[in-house]
């Protein structure tokens, strides 16, 4: 039996030990070394079949080509980053100055490259502040923006939304200690109801926008701007991270125009339509800001060098993904789609052009459809696939496999097809061999 030490010698496995640590290279050797203990293996293929069970990093994430046509997929998490956001984490994860001014020699504001490129982003925010997610950004305002005369939300029931895995609004908020103030009914809220309910015991008005599902026929709502005018201040959750209006989503609400219709305080998510990392932005009035950036709940919520780096990136550098995907020539997305189906077909595969409908997703723009095309592929393909490196997770349709091009990034198109083709050939031999 090969000794350990003499194992682990091996280049193959001494660059591994470099990139995933000592630990698990060396429970890969013992592992292979049980194996030939039981006669699965003989000694001298130790070295190899240790070789062949390390992962190909030391985490248990797995890059995925998003095929489903959902260009902000929750489950795939959410907004992929740009390459000069992945270029500024990396700059970002050794020693750096994220809140050390390098001039003077003494602490600063930290994450201020973060905080000004937001501020640019969104002129009409006089003040602006970033914590972990836009869950944490209502949380903190509901906290610190109460007080003890004062303790009351008033938000209408229409807007007492439920996200993805059981995340209720309603708990959240109350969880805080606040008193809800409910007011209109699911369908139809009018300014007349808010402007019963808010008072001096009123906190703020929280508008929430109900970006994952549409309520439609006998329905009424208040605006920004007439909530404004009650006195209160108007707290919008504006959730699907859009900064300025986007020509082909007039529906979706926009920070700018919030801030300008008078809402005191937008909060929205940096990982959505932004096209960023997870983060929630906070932008409004100087006070209000003020008022969260030196409660002592936002030192538990705020975010770290690399979430700094990535927004940075994302708000200066060049066009995010998401946004790139949003803004997609359909009919460039189908000559995509016809060139890897040519490629596939060449090679005896089962591969056609279908025409498709790609979403938004995330939360946002609900019930707005994206032309888009798709490769469709035998159903069979769909799991194989899951399971290759990378990971490709399209959608299943009429019995067929459809990897929809429109949430793929141009870039990735050749390894797609690269994906597919060994995973039919893997496929192929499988069945040889039965």
């Amino acid at each position: 039996m090969p000794r350990t030490d003499l194992l682990l010698a091996d280049p193959r496995l001494a660059e591994a030990e470099r990139r995933l640590g000592r630990a698990l290279v060396k429970a890969a050797v013992s592992r292979a070394q049980q194996q030939a203990r039981d006669g699965q293996i003989a000694p001298e293929q130790v070295a190899d079949v240790a070789v062949a069970e390390l992962p190909a990093r030391a985490t248990a994430l797995t890059p995925v080509i998003n095929a489903t046509g959902v260009l902000v997929h929750t489950n795939l998490g959410r907004a992929p980053l740009s390459a000069a956001a992945v270029d500024a984490i990396v700059a970002a994860a050794g020693t750096c100055d994220v809140e050390f001014d390098l001039v003077a020699g003494v602490r600063s504001r930290r994450g201020a490259g973060a905080l000004d490129a937001l501020a640019r982003a969104v002129p009409a925010a006089e003040a602006v502040a970033v914590v972990n997610n836009n869950a944490a950004a209502l949380v903190l305002a509901a906290t610190a923006l109460r007080r003890p005369d004062a303790e009351e939300i008033v938000i209408s029931r229409g807007e007492l939304i439920e996200i993805g895995d059981r995340f209720r609004l309603p708990d959240l908020l109350v969880s805080t200690g606040a008193r809800l103030r409910e007011v209109g009914t699911t369908n139809r809220t009018t300014l007349a109801d808010y402007a019963a309910a808010a008072g001096p015991r009123t906190a703020f008005i929280l508008k929430v926008h109900p970006s994952n599902f549409r309520v439609e026929g006998f329905t009424a709502a208040v605006t920004v701007a007439e909530l404004a005018g009650l006195g209160p201040p108007v707290v919008f959750d504006m959730g699907c991270g859009l900064l300025v209006p986007h020509p082909l989503l007039p529906g979706e609400p926009d920070a700018a125009t919030a801030l300008r219709d008078g809402a005191a305080l937008v909060t929205a998510s940096g990982d959505k339509l932004l096209g960023g990392p997870q983060a929630g932005l906070l932008l409004g009035q100087s006070g209000l800001v003020r008022t969260l950036r030196r409660h002592p709940l936002a030192r538990a919520l705020r975010v770290d060098k690399l979430t700094l780096a990535a927004l940075e990136a994302t708000l200066a550098g060049p066009v995010p993904p998401v946004a790139t995907a949003l803004a997609a020539d359909p009919a460039s997305v189908l000559e995509r789609a016809e060139r890897a189906v040519a490629r596939l077909a060449s090679a005896g595969l089962d591969a056609r052009v279908a025409a498709a409908k790609a979403a938004v997703g995330g939360g946002g723009a609900p019930g707005v459809e994206l032309d888009s095309a798709a490769v469709s592929l035998p159903e069979s393909l769909a799991v194989p696939l899951r399971r290759g490196e990378p990971a490709v997770v399209g959608r299943l349709e009429s019995g067929r496999l459809l990897l929809d091009l429109r949430s793929v990034a141009p870039a990735d198109d050749a390894s797609l097809v690269d994906a597919i083709l060994a995973t039919a050939v893997a496929a192929a031999a499988g069945r040889a061999l039965s």
